[in-house]
This record gives C-alpha cells, structure tokens and sequence, in this order.
C-alpha cells in the first residue's frame, strides 16, 4: 500500500465468517483504521489478529476528523474506514469524509462485503428491478407518515432501515397510509442466530409482530411492495382509426410513437396493433 488510499471497508453484519480476507488483509496493512465506535469494532479487530491503531470517525466529529485524515494521506498515508456493521456511508457516518478525500485528490477504493440492505432484498421474493433505500423512516409518527404519504404511488419497491423501539409504529404507520393490503417483508437479525425473515400482508405482518415479543427485538429490513402498475386502458375504434391515419403518412414506428403522444397507450402497445392493422405478426 505504497500510495496513499482511504479504503472503504465492508465488515459483517453478524456472521463473523462473512468477513472477506481482502478485508482481513486491507484493516491489517493500512496505517490507520477510521471507526465509527472503537470500542464497538475492538472485537472484530482482536477476533481477526488486526492491529492496526482505531481512531473515532462518527457523525458528531466526522467533518473535523476529515480534516486530520486527508492531512495523513498527505503524508503518505493509507487509512480504511469501517462503520460498526456492514458498508460504510449506508445509513453510516463517512459520506464527508469520502467527500473530502476525493476532493483532494486521493484515491477512495471499495473492498466489498455485507450489506443488510441487499442481503435483505435478496431474499424478500420483492421486485428487485427497480427499488428505493429510504434509511431510518423519522421518529415522530406525523413525519414518518408524510414520507409514507410521498411515495405509496411509487411502483417501485422501497427499503428501510428500523430499529427495535420503533419496528410496531413503523409498521402501524405504513398500515394506516398503504392501507391493509399492501406487501410487507420484515427481515430481523439477518445472518444472526435468531434471523427471521416474514412477509404478507401489512395488516398481517403487524399481528405477527404484536403476537410475539421477540420478534420486535433486534436490527430490521422493512420491504414494502410498490403500488401496482396502472392498467392500459383497451385499445378502442378511436386510437385504430388514429393510427390508421398516421400509418397512411408514417413508417410504423414513427406512427406508434406519435399516437403514444395522443392517447393514454404505451408505444409498444400501439407498435403491436400497428402490426395487427397491417396484417403483419405481432413479435413474441
């Protein structure tokens, strides 16, 4: 590690064997190690025979320790940055330090690893093609309730992140502005001894929740469904005789595209029945 790098430095989130030995190997050979809470990651340290110094980096003095972090990698330096489980910067302090270093001209280089955030959204049976990370919903209901109000629209799926003293009026939130039906995955304590990972209805997954106690302990993936797509309204005689026009003056692409500007149907949709209107096999 001979030029100067801030290494962003993913750890476990429970299973210690989750912990990459490109990780092991980066925290044992920097010169300094970034941590979000010294005493929280000494086990980790002490576990992987990593000896590397500790020095504090968390939200109440990140903006000043960057300052002293970009003046070591001046000095030839090489430091990595961990937060207490899992990727830095994701709900995690190190977004200003990033910054920073990179505004100065250093080198920032990811080592890969645990996530809850994807871990969690690889097993919910969600749509993963398009979906939202939302972090820590606010604490006061009225707000949580206004962000929930934002985006119960949105067709795409969304991610939170929950703790255990505000999992139930979390949930009990996302009943009252999504309604009952609405898909709901609860991913608890992943890749730890009591992992549990459930999912349905909303207004079922909080009676799960009020049932058993234990089931409200721990860290927490919330996955809530997208609302679903709107339903194309059917082709009628009007848009046929549309584009039968067009068709008489543009090539079917260029008339697809134009009647999708005049009509509420999507240009594939209008494309195939353009086809139909010619006599011509719709592709599959």
């Amino acid at each position: 590690m001979n030029t100067p790098t801030l290494y962003v430095v993913a750890t476990p989130i429970g299973n210690l064997q989750d912990m990459s030995p490109r990780a092991v190997e980066t925290l044992q050979q920097v010169d300094l190690i970034a941590a979000e809470d010294t005493r929280h990651s000494a086990p980790l340290m002490q576990h992987f025979a990593i000896t590397t110094p500790m020095m504090a980096v968390h939200d109440h003095n990140e903006r000043q320790r960057s300052e002293a972090i970009v003046e070591r990698l001046q000095q030839g330096q090489s430091i990595a940055l961990i937060s207490d489980a899992g990727t830095p910067l994701i709900s995690d302090p190190g977004y200003h330090l990033v910054t920073a270093v990179r505004e100065a001209g250093f080198r920032v280089v990811p080592i890969a690893g645990p996530s809850a955030l994807i871990a969690a959204l690889s097993v919910a049976g969600v749509a993963t093609d398009k979906f939202t990370f939302m972090g820590f919903l606010p604490a006061k209901s009225s707000h949580r309730c206004q962000v929930l109000e934002s985006i119960m629209a949105n067709t795409h799926t969304h991610i939170f992140y929950e703790s255990p003293h505000r999992i139930v009026d979390s949930v009990a939130d996302m009943l009252k502005v999504f309604g009952p039906e609405r898909h709901l995955v609860i991913a608890r304590e992943l890749t730890k001894t009591f992992e549990t990972v459930n999912s349905g209805r909303i207004d079922d997954m909080q009676a799960w929740l009020l049932a058993d106690s234990n089931q409200q302990r721990g860290e927490f993936v919330l996955m809530v469904a997208g609302a679903s797509e709107p339903e194309a309204e059917a082709m009628d005689a009007e848009t046929d005789k549309l584009l039968q026009a067009l068709l008489e003056e543009l090539p079917i692409k260029k008339a697809a595209a134009l009647a999708a500007k005049l009509t509420p149907h999507k240009k594939k949709a209008l494309y195939d029945r353009a086809l139909q209107l010619q006599g011509k096999d719709v592709p599959r």
